[in-house]
């Protein structure tokens, strides 16, 4: 028995939930996949899946398994590009995570030409604003925001982004423009909701050289930023956006941005901290450089952050 074949048949298919789908990414047969677990399971002595005709589902030990035997085909690929030429041409399969904004507005546009430089890589982008696992969801690399660093990651920053506190003109001219951050109290603010734990995200501004938060009113809330500069758009109050969400937005004029002078005391918003992520370093393969050097190359020169 290939038991490390009858591993990565296990792996596919509880991640996958079918024997059909963990097939398609094995390139192999069903039939093969399902006799690859058999073996695994006459060579345990234990059931790793409950079978229906309908439905399958990891058995308990399947699950101790599972979580005990998850690093091995990683592991597998490390030592690979361990002993190959750092400076191999980049392949193989990267599946990149993101914060939902970013993944859109700036990293899905620069992943084509990437592709085509790279033919053998192939890509696959997963955009969401919760802490992705790594290692249980078979990520690669993830493009993270400051409050989504958890332990155990290994985060190297590469941008800080601009934020532009905007509103549509319809709004100002009703509400009036405010002159300082501590005017926004005064204001209908549209406030982003982080999804991990609910909170809201406060608006971070830095005068002279000392960082504050500013006093908000939030009028209307949401998880989705791209919700939050179309309500701002159309006449909702103050928002808040990254400047690659605000961009289109400004340049149709449907909004202003504030604050764009300062306030006679030198007032900014805050950036924001822009990370990629990896498990481990050794993780830093050649597919992942390639794309870390090629998202900074492709940013705005005032947002990058030099790579050491």
């Amino acid at each position: 028995m290939n038991i490390l074949q009858s591993i990565r048949s296990f792996i596919r298919t509880a991640d996958a939930g079918s024997l059909a789908a963990a097939a398609r990414t094995l390139g192999i047969s069903p039939a093969a996949v399902g006799q690859n677990i058999a073996r695994l399971e006459t060579h345990l002595g234990v059931r790793l899946f409950n079978r229906t005709t309908r439905t399958l589902a990891l058995t308990e030990r399947g699950a101790l398994y599972l979580a005990e035997v998850r690093h091995i085909e990683r592991d597998l690929q490390r030592a690979q590009a361990a002993v190959t030429d750092p400076e191999a041409t980049p392949h193989g399969r990267l599946r990149i995570a993101s914060t939902s904004a970013f993944g859109r507005h700036v990293l899905a546009p620069m992943l084509p030409a990437l592709q085509a430089r790279y033919p053998r890589l192939s890509i696959e982008l997963l955009l969401a604003d919760r802490s992705v696992d790594h290692a249980h969801e078979d990520v690669d690399v993830s493009f993270r925001i400051e409050p989504q660093l958890v332990e155990g990651l290994v985060a190297r920053a590469i941008a800080q982004v601009p934020f532009q506190v905007c509103a549509a003109p319809s709004y100002l001219a009703q509400a009036g423009v405010p002159g300082t951050p501590e005017e926004l109290r005064e204001h209908r603010c549209l406030v982003f909701r982080y999804p991990v734990d609910g909170r809201l995200l406060p608006w971070g501004f830095v005068r002279e050289g000392i960082r504050f938060e500013a006093e908000m009113r939030p009028a209307l809330v949401s998880d989705d930023i791209d919700a939050l500069a179309a309500m701002a758009a159309a006449g909702g109050g103050i928002a808040r956006l990254a400047a690659f969400v605000a961009a289109p937005w400004l340049a149709r004029g449907e909004l202003r941005v504030l604050f764009a002078s300062g306030d006679g005391a030198r007032t900014s918003p805050e950036p924001m901290r822009l990370f990629l992520c990896v498990s481990d370093r050794r993780d830093l393969t050649p597919k992942v450089r390639a794309l870390m050097q090629h998202v900074v190359e492709g940013l705005p020169a005032a947002w990058r952050v030099d790579l050491e």
